[in-house]
């Protein structure tokens, strides 16, 4: 679909790129030439990431560890990137969510996810903005959003009002910040099938089971959200700004929310479902 060289000389950052659709998006900007900047939490999982891409590709990949809920860290990190040159792209990926009846959430669990989408995903975006306004440099932010930003979503409420307010914050930057050359858009996809995600939202491990039917009848494919990601990022389309994408096979408009069907399950069926995402958990610390 595109000419490989469509992202030479550009620099982009993709937060959470280690894994999942972060590093689906960061490999797919190396395929067509960018320089690419990961960060998260799990410092040998982006070193294996950032080997991997450019042993594919001959990209520079650069990988720190972060935690994007630390606003210092964070304009500390990005200071460091603008002072060997300006980034050109920003992909708002990190994230994190869970499953749970709302009644039986803490105040814990729910900072657990608004400090990482909602306030992370704020900070990184302010600080590259800020420096792309200073020096007038113009650049592109994509927010990995959901459908559920349009049709709220149950079981998933912190992510849901985390997610509307970043909607909120795409058409309010690309506003604010269109008079800059800043492009600020969004993407919200459907069930795109990755490890990390895919336990904690799906843990009985069946395709789209505890997601609803899609009027395709099949999750995503990994190769359609990296063409819709690069084609947002690259030069071309400047009067594309403050819009978020959905793909998802149409599924949101079926209606409902992602996870509505989960009003079905009875208390014991929710705490095995909630043993399963412990035991996922679990796995991931073991592995940091």
């Amino acid at each position: 679909m595109f000419k490989n060289d469509l992202l030479k000389n550009k620099r982009i950052l993709v937060t959470g790129g280690g894994t999942g659709l972060g590093k689906e998006m960061a490999t797919h900007y190396a395929e067509h030439g960018a320089d690419i900047f990961i960060c998260g939490r799990r410092e040998n999982v982006l070193k294996d990431t950032a080997a991997e891409i450019e042993d594919k590709y001959d990209v520079k990949v650069s990988y720190e560890s972060l935690d994007i809920r630390a606003s210092q860290d964070v304009d500390s990190y990005i200071q460091r990137i603008f002072d060997e040159g300006p980034l050109d792209g920003l992909v708002n990926n990190a994230a994190g969510n869970f499953i749970s009846p709302t009644k039986d959430l803490s105040h814990k669990g729910f900072d657990a996810i608004a400090n990482i989408v909602f306030h992370g995903t704020f900070y990184m975006t302010q600080s590259v903005g800020k420096r792309w306004i200073e020096s007038n440099h113009k650049g592109s932010i994509i927010s990995i959003l959901a459908t559920w930003v349009w049709t709220g979503s149950p079981y998933v409420v912190p992510s849901a009002m985390s997610k509307s307010g970043l909607n909120a914050m795409t058409q309010s930057l690309a506003a604010e910040w269109g008079q800059y050359g800043i492009k600020v858009n969004a993407i919200a996809p459907g069930p795109f099938p990755t490890k990390g995600a895919w336990e904690r939202l799906n843990p009985n491990g069946e395709d789209g089971s505890v997601m609803g039917d899609n009027p395709m009848g099949r999750v995503g494919e990994m190769k359609e959200l990296q063409n819709l990601a690069t084609f947002l990022m690259a030069d071309g389309c400047e009067y594309l700004t403050g819009q978020t994408i959905a793909i998802d096979g149409a599924q949101y408009l079926t209606g409902g929310g992602t996870f509505s069907n989960l009003s079905k399950l009875s208390e014991d069926d929710w705490e095995q479902m909630r043993n399963m995402i412990r035991s996922s958990n679990n796995k991931d610390k073991a592995d940091r």
